[in-house]
């Protein structure tokens, strides 16, 4: 594996160890993408309102959570790779599942918004210098590194991949 500088809280381990296996951050996400949106593009329709238990998300709400943190993550490193030192505030995302209404949404605008998210991510991290990615900054009280947050952007979208492989599909 290349050398990064990967600080971060221990909650993110999981995503962590999942990315990381990779190696490169750059080979981390497009294997990442490929694979999640080749389930995604797959899911029957009749799926994508389903949910694998009482109060688990269905699988568009899961889909916006992905996206939602997705944001989150870039942002993060965004703000830490130009060196901006402002704590930035965690996120309950349970709430923002809870109070994203996707029933409105197209499957394909879902999808589509996904992967452009994404292939966006992509260029902006392959932007970022040795020095930037070993940035560091605060968020949700934790010192965080911009490497960290890169390889938790690929390594939570495997986790949910997963989850939607075991529990959904």
């Amino acid at each position: 594996m290349s050398t990064y500088h990967l600080l971060y809280a221990p909650f993110y381990e999981n995503y962590i160890q999942l990315a990381t296996k990779h190696g490169k951050i750059s080979k981390a996400l497009k294997q990442n993408t490929k694979d999640l949106i080749s389930v995604l593009e797959n899911i029957p329709r009749k799926k994508i309102d389903y949910a694998y238990a009482e109060g688990k998300w269905t699988i568009k709400q899961l889909v916006q959570h992905m996206i939602d943190a997705e944001r989150v993550f870039a942002y993060r490193a965004l703000r830490f790779a130009r060196y901006d030192q402002t704590p930035l505030a965690g996120f309950d995302e349970n709430k923002w599942a809870d109070t994203a209404d996707v029933s409105a949404r197209g499957w394909k605008e879902m999808l589509r918004e996904f992967s452009q998210l994404r292939k966006s991510n992509i260029l902006m991290i392959a932007s970022f210098s040795k020095e930037e990615l070993a940035a560091t900054g605060t968020a949700s009280e934790k010192e965080i590194s911009v490497a960290a947050l890169c390889f938790i952007i690929a390594g939570h979208a495997e986790h949910h991949l997963n989850i939607l492989r075991e529990r959904y599909l």
